[in-house]
């Protein structure tokens, strides 16, 4: 097979774990599309996205459009006769126009076992709802609606139960490079007419949206810790929010964010450290003993 010619839409936090495993199996693209650069930390500095990074380092041109509604990015586009499109947790919608300009369509990389958890937060809804048997990742051509276009590879990622929940900031890695994996096999294959499309069983789709900030409110006694099957429930919402927010609790009008957290033996939340509202990260028992009232 001759080198492709692709272009790779990606967006955080799968894109580089992605494609690092790309350049490693040879499969580079000649593009890569990617979020614009936007304001980032406390001095809100202009901070372009990790894809555009790896871009730079590795000599590929980078394309930042802002919308695809205005002829400039079809113009931009179309100049070039593509092979294929590799989606990766872009977060634009992608017009009609845009799916049938490549030879062989656009795939996608989904980290669900679709047509379970179509939608924006797979992963995190995925530990958030303590379905561990939806998680897995998805190779999709994709058509003109979310998340429903045929399956070209998937594989489920097996999880050990002590060892469940997953932080989402690992999960994310550890699905990406998942993804990966599978990609490196799937493109020249799918390239090659080596791979027959099958069709979603749309009958048994589930879906999510993009989970707000109160998704993750816990609502505890600081006192009394969740013990049981409200730690257990707790314990997922930290894992699902950790790294995008943090999970927190309201105590005397303030918001509390939890910010490191465990499980002990006897089955009760444990909470290491946490920042009260306008303060520094303290240690829960400080937080107990210069907050709480007794």
């Amino acid at each position: 097979m001759n080198k492709p010619i692709f272009a790779f839409f990606g967006g955080e936090p799968l894109a580089v774990p992605i494609l690092n495993k790309l350049k490693k199996a040879g499969l580079v693209p000649t593009l890569i599309i990617c979020n614009p650069d936007r304001p980032s930390g406390r001095e809100h500095a202009l901070t372009s996205p990790p894809a555009k990074d790896w871009a730079i380092a590795e000599g590929i041109e980078v394309f930042q459009p802002t919308t695809y509604k205005d002829d400039s990015a079809q113009l931009k586009l179309a100049a070039t006769e593509w092979d294929l499109f590799v989606v990766v947790a872009y977060n634009f919608i992608l017009p009609e126009w845009l799916i049938a300009l490549p030879k062989k369509g656009i795939i996608n990389v989904h980290p669900s076992m679709l047509p379970k958890l179509r939608g924006a937060s797979p992963i995190r809804t995925a530990i958030l709802l303590n379905i561990p048997e939806d998680i897995g990742v998805t190779i999709m051509q994709m058509d003109k609606e979310m998340d429903h276009g045929p399956i070209l590879e998937q594989e489920q990622l097996q999880i050990n139960s002590n060892n469940w929940p997953i932080s989402g900031p690992k999960l994310d890695i550890i699905l990406a490079k998942l993804g990966g994996d599978l990609l490196v096999d799937v493109i020249p294959a799918w390239l090659e007419d080596a791979i027959i499309p099958q069709e979603q069983e749309h009958e048994h789709a589930s879906y999510c949206s993009k989970l707000s900030k109160a998704d993750s409110e816990l609502t505890i006694d600081p006192l009394h810790l969740p013990a049981g099957m409200p730690a257990r429930k707790a314990w997922h919402t930290i894992n699902a929010f950790a790294g995008i927010g943090d999970t927190f609790f309201i105590y005397a009008g303030k918001r509390i964010k939890i910010t490191e957290a465990e499980m002990s033996n006897g089955g009760t939340l444990q909470i290491l450290k946490v920042i009260p509202e306008g303060k520094k990260e303290i240690s829960y028992p400080d937080f107990l003993k210069n907050y709480v009232s007794k």
